[in-house]
C-alpha cells in the first residue's frame, strides 16, 4: 500500500447505513490493481468493527452506480483459490459462501463455504452429463462428480450432504438452483471433457485408462481399483521377473497369457471364460493372480484383485466395471464357507457377458451391463463338479496346483509389488496399431483349428486358442524367450468331450450309484430287500424303478429326460417300442416301468439292440 494513499477511519455505522465508504472506494477505481488492495483493507476493517456485509454492500453500490451511468457490470465468483473463475450474476460468490441479492440489496444464504461447478463431463458409452463440482471448507478445495439429475433435483442434491457439501432440506432448492444458474451462465466458460466409467476399450476408440484426457466418472466404490490400473516402478525388472517364471514351463504361464488374453476377446468377438486354479495351501496360487494382475495394476490384494466375498450383483458389476481387463477373484472356499457348493450359476451369469435386465425407478429399463474378460480364479477345490452342466464345465479351464507355481514366490512378490502396469498398457498400445487385430484374429483362428484336431470342444478350443494367441504376441513383445505357450501345453489342462458332456458323466453316476448300493438291488432267501428295493440286476442289464430313477438323477444333479433320450440315441438304452422305459416285473410282483441300462457300455452292444429287445423277458 503507497504511504501516501490513506484510508479514512469509517464507523460501523458508515459502513452498515451510509454509502461513505463505498463512494470513497469508488473514487480509487482508476488504478485496479489498488483498487483490490485497498479492497481488502477496507474489508479488514469492517470486520474488525463487527460489520461483515462490507462486499455484499460493496457490490450493491457498484452496481447501482453502473445502472446510474449506463454500464453493465457483471459480477464474477471471488472464493480465495477458487479452480474457475465463473460469472454469477445476482449472487454474491465470496469465502463466506454463497448469497443471493434481491433487489433491496438484501442477502440470503444459499451455502455456508465456497461451492462451484468447474467441468462438465460427457460419458463416451451412454452420452450422458455429469458435473464436477469443487467445494472448499476450511483452506483446501475438494471435489466431487455428480450426475446432473441429481443436481436438478431438490431432493436428490442432498447426496452431496455425504462427501461434506453443507446442504439439507432448507438450503436444497436455492443450491440447485444456484448451480444450475452458475453453469447456464458460465456454459462456454466449462471446459467440457469425456468421460468413461469403467475399464476397457471405448465405443469413441482407445482403451480406458489409456486415454489422455478422460475422466473417469464411475462409481465411487471402483476408485480404487480404476486408480490401481497405472505404471510404477521398473519395467525392466517386470520383465525379468516375469521371464524367470515362465523358463520354468509350469502353469504361472497360463495365468500371465490369460491376463494378456482377456483384451482380445472383444476384438476376436469371443465370449468370457474362466482360468480356475485350484489345489493345496503354499502352492501359490494367490500369487499366480497377483502375477496376472500385474500386467495391468497394482497386484496387492485389496487394490486390484478381489474376493469371493461379494454376492452375485457385485460379481456382475465388478465385471462390468473391468470390461476388457481380467477379473482376478481370489479364495473360492470362502463362498463355500457360507454354505454355497454349486458354483454354476456364477459361471454362467459371469460367462454370458451380460447383465441382468432391471427396471428403471422412472419407468422401462435400465442399460444392461456388458463385458468380454477372462475370470481368473482360485481355490482349494474345483469350481465345477461332478454335476455342474456340459455349459458350465465348458466354460472352464481348470488348473490343479500340484506344486510350487514357481520356486521362489516370496522373492516374485516383492518384484511384482513394485514393479506393474507396463506390459499391459504396451500390449494395447501395439493391439491399437495398423493390423495388429487382424493379426490376433488369424493366429486365435490359426491356434482354434489345432486345438480342434484335440479332444476338445469348440468353446474350450476357443478359449484356449485366444490364450495361446495372446501369449504368442506377448512373447514377441517382451520376452523373446522361447517359452511362449503350445498347443500342447495347452490341450493337457482341457477338458476333454466326455468331461464337458454332461450326460457322459450322468452316465457315470448312475454305475456309481448302482455300484455302492448294492442292497437296493438285493432280495434276501425270501424275497424281500430289507430296504427300499429299487430294481434288479443281472450279467447284462441294471434294471431301476422309474420314479426312483428320476428322484436319484434329480439329487444328483442331473436332468432324467435329457440323460434317457442321449442314452436311447447311443445306444446305451434298452426301452420298449417308441418309449425310453420297458416293463419288468421287480421282485416278482407287477411289472412296472423301469429304465433299462446295459451293464457293460464298453461292449458294442449297437448291432446287436434289435435282437436284445426281442429276446429281454417281462
Amino acid at each position: 500500500m503507497p504511504n501516501e494513499l490513506i484510508i479514512p477511519e469509517f464507523t460501523a455505522e458508515q459502513y452498515k447505513y451510509t454509502d461513505e465508504p463505498y463512494k470513497w472506494l469508488y473514487e480509487q477505481r482508476g488504478n485496479k490493481f489498488l483498487l483490490k488492495q485497498i479492497t481488502v483493507r477496507m474489508q479488514e476493517q469492517a470486520g474488525a468493527l463487527g460489520f461483515r456485509g462490507f462486499v455484499a454492500m460493496w457490490n450493491a453500490y457498484t452496481e447501482s452506480m453502473a445502472q446510474r451511468e449506463g454500464v453493465t457490470l457483471e459480477r464474477v465468483t471471488e472464493f480465495t483459490g477458487q479452480p474457475i473463475e465463473l460469472l454469477c450474476a445476482e449472487y454474491i460468490c465470496d469465502d463466506n459462501g454463497v448469497s443471493l441479492l434481491d433487489k433491496f440489496g438484501y442477502q440470503s444464504l444459499i451455502c455456508r463455504h465456497p461451492i462451484e461447478p468447474v467441468r462438465r463431463l460427457v460419458n463416451v458409452d451412454s452420452g450422458e452429463e455429469r458435473l464436477e463440482i469443487a467445494y472448499r471448507k476450511g483452506k483446501v478445495w475438494r471435489s466431487v462428480i455428480i450426475e446432473k439429475s441429481v443436481i436438478a433435483s431438490s431432493s436428490q442434491i442432498l447426496q452431496l450432504a455425504a462427501f461434506g457439501v453443507m446442504v439439507n432440506s432448507e438450503n436444497a432448492k436455492a443450491l440447485s438452483t444456484y448451480l444450475f444458474d452458475l453453469e447456464q451462465l458460465n456454459y462456454d466458460r466449462l471446459p467440457e471433457q469425456n468421460s468413461v466409467g469403467r475399464l476397457g476399450w471405448v465405443v469413441a476408440g482407445g482403451f480406458s485408462p489409456y486415454v489422455d484426457d478422460l475422466i473417469f466418472d464411475g462409481e465411487t466404490n471402483y476408485r480404487h481399483i480404476f486408480n490401481a490400473v497405472k505404471s510404477s516402478g521398473d519395467f525392466d525388472k517386470w520383465k525379468e521377473a516375469a521371464k524367470s517364471v515362465r523358463a520354468e514351463k509350469g502353469i504361472a504361464r497360463i495365468a500371465l497369457a490369460a491376463s494378456f488374453a482377456s483384451v482380445i476377446l472383444e476384438p476376436c468377438g469371443l465370449l468370457p471364460f474362466f482360468v480356475h486354479f485350484w489345489g493345496g495351501t503354499e502352492n501359490g496360487k494367490t500369487v499366480l493372480l497377483m502375477l496376472a494382475a500385474s500386467v495391468w495394476a497394482s497386484p496387492k490384494l485389496g487394490n486390484y484383485v478381489t474376493t469371493f466375498n461379494s454376492t452375485s450383483v457385485g460379481m456382475e458389476m465388478t465385471a462390468s466395471f473391468l470390461n476388457s481387463l481380467p477379473m482376478c477373484v481370489d479364495e473360492l472356499q470362502i463362498q463355500s464357507t457360507a454354505g454355497i457348493r454349486d458354483f454354476d450359476k456364477i459361471i454362467y451369469q459371469l460367462t454370458e457377458g451380460v447383465g441382468r435386465t432391471r427396471g428403471a425407478k422412472l419407468g422401462g429399463l435400465q442399460k444392461q451391463n456388458t463385458w468380454k474378460n477372462c475370470i481368473i480364479t482360485n481355490g482349494e477345490h474345483p469350481i465345477s463338479n461332478a454335476n455342474s452342466g456340459g455349459g458350465a464345465v465348458n466354460r472352464i479351464i481348470e488348473i490343479e496346483c500340484c506344486q510350487k507355481a514357481y520356486h521362489d514366490l516370496v522373492g516374485l512378490c516383492a518384484v511384482i509389488n513394485e514393479n506393474y502396469g507396463f506390459a499391459g498398457k504396451e500390449f494395447v498400445r501395439y493391439l491399437q496399431s495398423p493390423g495388429s487385430f487382424e493379426r490376433v484374429n488369424e493366429l486365435q483362428k490359426e491356434f482354434f483349428r489345432e486345438l480342434l484336431k484335440t479332444d476338445s470342444t469348440d468353446k474350450q478350443a476357443a478359449s484356449a486358442a485366444a490364450i495361446l494367441a495372446a501369449d504368442t504376441v506377448a512373447t514377441e513383445l517382451f520376452f523373446q524367450d522361447g517359452c511362449a505357450l503350445t498347443v500342447n501345453d495347452i490341450a493337457a489342462v482341457m477338458a476333454n468331450k466326455k468331461e464337458v458332456d454332461v450326460n457322459s458323466r450322468a452316465l457315470q453316476f448312475v454305475y456309481e450309484l448302482v455300484a455302492t448300493n448294492p442292497s437296493h438291488f438285493t432280495l434276501n432267501e425270501y424275497g424281500e430287500c430289507r430296504v427300499e428295493l429299487w430294481g434288479e440286476c443281472d450279467t447284462d442289464y441294471i434294471y431301476i424303478v422309474k420314479s426312483i430313477f428320476d428322484r436319484e438323477m434329480a439329487n444328483g444333479g442331473f436332468n432324467s429326460s435329457s440323460f434317457l433320450s442321449w442314452a436311447k440315441r447311443n445306444g446305451y438304452l434298452i426301452s420298449d417300442a417308441d418309449r425310453r422305459t420297458k416293463k419288468k416285473r421287480i421282485g416278482g410282483k407287477t411289472a412296472v416301468n423301469t429304465v433299462c441300462l446295459l451293464r457293460d457300455p464298453d461292449k458294442n452292444w449297437v448291432q446287436e439292440l434289435d435282437q436284445i429287445e426281442d429276446e429281454l423277458p417281462l
